[in-house]
């Protein structure tokens, strides 16, 4: 099946409708990573037949709960989920951070080459970040431990905003061991086609406000 199909496919399984522009969009997004994989390690996949399923369509099952006009991606590495979320919604502001400099690099040429104005990207440490307004929704895709996520980026979260970590298997013990002062409002179980295993998303707000 050809990349276009298999993405056809996966998003209908999704329940998510995209114009061909946007998925051809997300297909030279693909592309672009593996060529700068070779150089830079910015994803374990060099397989680029499981591209669409792990990068593209696990990113984009999260969509249907980003209910947020603004985005901070933390240790976006390779772009995910940032990147899709941002093609798949133009409307939605997404600030892609990463400590590696080459993996910013790489983040940068994306966003120049694939045309998107809604992305800027940041080179730091999220516990140093410091931008000029909070974001309404915090992802992140196999970053830290729930509980470290929360502590290293809390000060960048906009009041009535979420976190939305992404997981394989229901994160038990991870949940077990937040801080006190935050909610989990939901566990997602998310079903990605073409890709084995469980996955969940976890979404979890600030209990302070």
């Amino acid at each position: 099946m050809s990349g276009d199909a298999q993405l056809a496919e996966g998003l209908g399984a999704l329940g998510i409708d995209l114009a061909p522009a946007a998925r051809g969009r997300l297909l030279a997004y693909t592309a672009l990573l593996e060529k700068w994989n070779r150089t830079y390690r910015l994803t374990g996949i060099s397989d680029p037949a499981l591209a669409v399923a792990h990068h593209l369509l696990d990113s984009l099952a999260i969509l249907p709960y980003v209910e947020a006009t603004t985005l901070l991606d933390v240790g976006s590495g390779g772009g995910m989920p940032g990147i899709p979320l941002a093609i798949a919604d133009p409307a939605l502001n997404v600030v892609l951070l990463d400590s590696n400099a080459k993996k910013a690099a790489f983040l940068r040429q994306a966003a120049i080459e694939l045309g998107l104005a809604n992305i800027a990207v940041h080179c730091g440490r999220v516990e140093n970040y410091r931008p000029p307004q909070r974001f309404a929704a915090i992802a992140a895709r196999a970053f830290s431990q729930l509980a470290e996520l929360v502590q290293c980026s809390r000060h960048l979260l906009a009041e009535g905003g979420h976190w939305l970590a992404m997981k394989g298997l229901r994160p038990q013990d991870e949940l077990a061991r937040l801080p006190a002062d935050v909610v989990v409002d939901a566990v997602h179980r998310l079903h990605v086609p073409g890709v084995g295993g469980e996955r969940h998303l976890v979404v979890i707000r600030s209990g302070r406000h």
